[in-house]
């Protein structure tokens, strides 16, 4: 089976005067279509640089990254672009939405940007917005606006979805919500759904765990019957 995602020997250091920073060091994955896969560490482990560059928003300092048989690590911008356009779709902990939008403004401008992407109505029924499609961000919860940002992610249609602590800033029931809805989009779609987090419980309803520390990929874990979003203990 093709890795839709593969990391080849995947390191990242910044430069900061003359001290050099290094966030990744060597990271050997892969990643197959429908995998529903978390990686878990403590902050500063190299999570977040681990989701920038599969999501093409930095390039690998030394090694090799692919999607599919696309060399990232050797992309231009302009190939870059159009892979975060078409390929992948972002849900972060702090929503990033447009506060002068409303709900179905917001969803409709990430699918104004791809080919095939899913019915603005349908998805918004589909995470229970349908009620609350004229609201803007200020008017809603934080989970109600977390709803938007997957709806938002997931109207793109994307091959990939990654997740930034997606649950982070919400309660436990609500975390659970938003979690089921990336299990839904996962499962039915055959989506590979990607989600960075420190908290332990939710890797038990991945498919595979990756453990980060010290910037390094330091072990892969199947997990053999991944639990529904529900059973997640908080």
């Amino acid at each position: 089976m093709e890795a839709i995602l593969e990391g080849r020997k995947v390191s990242k250091w910044y430069q900061m005067g003359e001290v050099r920073v290094e966030a990744l060091k060597g990271a050997e994955f892969q990643i197959y279509q429908g995998e529903f896969v978390v990686v878990l560490g403590p902050s500063g482990s190299g999570k977040s640089t681990l989701l920038n560059v599969m999501g093409g928003m930095d390039q690998v300092s030394a090694g090799e990254l692919y999607y599919r048989r696309l060399p990232l690590h050797e992309a231009g911008e302009k190939v870059l672009t159009r892979y975060r356009r078409e390929t992948v779709g972002f849900i972060f902990q702090f929503y990033n939405l447009m506060p002068n939008l409303s709900t179905l403004e917001n969803v409709q401008l990430a699918t104004e940007i791809v080919k095939n992407s899913l019915p603005v109505k349908e998805v918004l029924a589909e995470v229970g917005l349908s009620d609350l499609a004229d609201r803007f961000p200020s008017q809603m919860s934080g989970g109600q606006q977390q709803r938007v940002a997957v709806a938002r992610a997931i109207a793109k249609n994307p091959e990939i979805l990654l997740c930034d602590e997606p649950t982070g800033a919400l309660d436990s029931e609500t975390g659970r919500q938003v979690l089921a809805l990336l299990r839904k989009f996962n499962r039915e779609r055959n989506k590979t759904v990607i989600v960075i987090t420190h908290n332990a419980s939710i890797a038990e309803m991945a498919d595979r765990v990756f453990y980060m520390r010290d910037g390094r990929l330091a072990r892969i874990r199947t997990v053999e019957k991944p639990l529904a979003p529900e059973e997640v203990q908080w």
